[in-house]
């Protein structure tokens, strides 16, 4: 255990990670946010989605200063409704990162096989997949996701709508993003099915699918892994985006994106926390996670090496 963790530190990865101050700050800010997101209940001052403990006289108290009425004394501020600005940000976050790790994790899957396959077997199963993803990549990402989940809303039956909310805004993030996925895995696999090492798989009787998945996969997995976490940022922002428009998330589950739409509704009167505060923590999460990508994307690159 020694020995592997000895050769783990000496490897190239880890002294481009060791001497990449950014990628450093990074992950630091990253595990930070996420490790806060997990523990808010333990974390968090108050819970917000609980109307019991809601006082609508804290509503719009100011950051550090008390309230008029009850003295209350909120870190970054409470919203219209009384609930402490940092705590619905702690509860916010679980949900964003939630569902982009979900996405992400559902385009990986579907993009990963579709490009594997259109790859390896070619052909008329080739052709339909990447004249798919020509024509999805068409347009915009954000448009695609809002039509599938207007779609899956639709004709998911009305007392569910809210408790399915989550799981829809999902699937619809995920089929928007997975055709990135099977392009470079698709490209990939074109090198790597003609190496002498798939051709004699094949010589000893290997069927397609364990080829694919026992020699093939583990050899191009390294592109996946930078695009998945520039992807994660992507679908963080993604899943924002469609809740502050209205789509996403649902009131009861609010997420970054939907305390960003609620703080909207009030900047101009003078809360200015109430959008700030929610806004520079998808700020800061989007940008860590991004630049965390860039430095995997050239820590994985053995022409940089």
């Amino acid at each position: 255990m020694t020995d592997t963790l000895s050769r783990l530190w000496q490897s190239d990865f880890a002294w481009s990670f060791r001497h990449s101050p950014v990628a450093i700050i990074s992950l630091g800010v990253v595990l930070l946010l996420v490790l806060a997101a997990i523990f808010a209940p333990l974390i968090a001052p108050y819970n917000p989605f609980d109307p019991g403990s809601l006082n609508l006289m804290n509503g719009f108290s100011r950051p550090m200063e008390p309230n008029a009425f009850t003295g209350d004394v909120f870190w970054l501020g409470t919203d219209d409704q009384g609930r402490d600005v940092f705590s619905t940000i702690l509860y916010g976050m679980r949900i964003s990162l939630f569902v982009g790790f979900a996405a992400v994790s559902f385009a990986l899957i579907l993009g990963v096989t579709l490009g594997l396959l259109a790859g390896y077997v070619g052909g008329w199963t080739e052709t339909i997949i990447m004249r798919v993803a020509d024509v999805q990549l068409t347009f915009p990402a954000i448009l695609v996701a809002m039509l599938i989940f207007g779609i899956a809303k639709g004709i998911t039956p009305v007392d569910m709508r809210d408790e399915m909310a989550i799981w829809v805004l999902i699937i619809a993030i995920g089929l928007s993003d997975w055709v990135q996925f099977a392009r470079v895995v698709r490209g990939a696999t074109l090198v790597e099915k003609n190496k002498e090492y798939v051709q004699a798989a094949r010589l000893i009787g290997r069927k397609p699918g364990a080829i694919m998945l026992r020699h093939i996969l583990p050899n191009v997995l390294s592109p996946v892994l930078v695009i998945a976490t520039i992807s994660l940022a992507l679908a963080i922002i993604a899943e924002a985006t469609l809740s502050f428009l209205g789509v996403g998330a649902p009131p009861t589950q609010p997420s970054l994106g939907t305390l960003i739409r609620i703080g909207q509704g009030y900047l101009f009167s003078g809360e200015w926390w109430i959008i700030l505060f929610p806004s520079i923590t998808l700020l800061a999460l989007a940008l860590s996670v991004n630049l965390l990508g860039d430095w995997l994307r050239d820590a994985l690159n053995p022409k940089l090496r």
